[in-house]
């Protein structure tokens, strides 16, 4: 990872392995910052948004794999809408709320809605919830279509 300059050792910059480009919508810079660095050891390009309407520009300049937002916005609909908004794009992302904090039972979300908690020391199950949610999407978008009977 060193290149040689004019007899200089310079470190070249780590390149994410290209698995999938993820769009991080997080409005708490610490949380936003963890799950960026995680998700980039990873080996996935991470692009972040600290907003839902930053969400909302970034999701019509770029393709994404995997749309992950905060449940916990201002408001408990900022999350799902941004997350509604990405459902519609012609690219498909996958999509998941996510929350530092686990979710009471009062509140679960739907069996049909993704969801991921972060907890640092349960890392590996975090990088293997985003890999399934980008292997379903991948499924999901490029299954050929049934045949009719």
């Amino acid at each position: 990872m060193y290149k040689t300059y004019s007899s200089k050792l310079v470190a070249e910059p780590r390149r994410a392995l290209g698995l999938a480009r993820v769009l991080l919508v997080q409005g708490d810079l610490t949380p936003r910052l963890a799950l960026q660095t995680i998700l980039q050891a990873g080996g996935y390009t991470v692009e972040v948004a600290a907003t839902p309407a930053e969400a909302l520009t970034k999701m019509d300049e770029r393709q994404y794999d995997l749309v992950l937002s905060d449940a916990q916005f201002g408001s408990s609909e900022a999350g799902r809408n941004v997350l509604a908004y990405a459902r519609v794009k012609s690219y498909r992302p996958a999509t998941a709320l996510i929350t530092s904090s686990d979710w009471d039972t009062q509140r679960r979300p739907p069996r049909r809605q993704q969801h991921v908690s972060v907890y640092t020391e349960n890392l590996p199950v975090l990088l293997g919830k985003v890999a399934e949610l980008i292997g379903v999407r991948a499924i999901r978008r490029y299954r050929p279509l049934r045949q009719a009977v």
